[in-house]
């Protein structure tokens, strides 16, 4: 196997934008070396089978759409209170309906992992060690709350995000920052 980090993360990335255009059945080696533009093979240098290229694709999603860097280092960098938090729930949903391609690859997997057990336990790992990041960065920055309205925050954003990238129409009267203001005003003590 190939373990040039930059060339990985190029496929890595070319295999997200081909879940997110073409599905799950569209994924094939072939796709991949196409859309990340190198030559025909490359694809399967770099990643033994199907599944590791899956297992790795659900790591790479979380990477790309996760708070940026400054924002995770130092959670006590701004005054806790529900406003941040409303304030940080918006970012996060700008960045995962700005920036489609991620989240609807992250579906395509779910899908996936409902038929692929070894898929289903290394997708299920890295959304757990996602949640209990945010956990711990919400409780670490002294936020209202916890764990469970963080839980209840995940679920209700993820009910959002797939409504808005799937079938935007269905709440087009309601905007983002209504949902993610009540949500925040009903879930956290003031």
């Amino acid at each position: 196997m190939r373990q040039n980090p930059e060339r990985r993360t190029a496929l890595t990335d070319a295999a997200i934008a081909v879940l997110a255009r073409e599905g799950a059945r569209g994924l094939t080696y072939r796709a991949v070396d196409v859309e990340a533009d190198v030559p025909p093979g490359t694809t399967s240098n770099y990643f033994r089978n199907r599944d590791q290229l899956l297992g790795e694709v659900g790591v790479r999603v979380h990477e790309r759409v996760s708070a940026p860097a400054d924002v995770m280092e130092n959670p006590q960098a701004a005054t806790p209170s529900r406003d941040r938090v409303a304030g940080l729930l918006g970012e996060l949903m700008g960045r995962l309906t700005q920036r489609r391609e991620p989240y609807l690859a992250l579906l395509e997997l779910r899908l996936e992992a409902t038929r692929r057990p070894e898929l289903a336990s290394m997708l299920t790992a890295t959304i757990k060690e996602s949640i209990e990041a945010s956990v711990g960065w919400h409780v670490a920055a002294g936020m209202p709350g916890g764990r469970p309205e963080v839980l209840l925050m995940y679920l209700a954003l993820t009910g959002l995000t797939v409504e808005r990238l799937t079938l935007p129409e269905v709440f087009a009267d309601v905007t983002d920052d209504d949902v993610i203001r009540t949500l925040v005003d009903r879930l956290l003590p003031s």
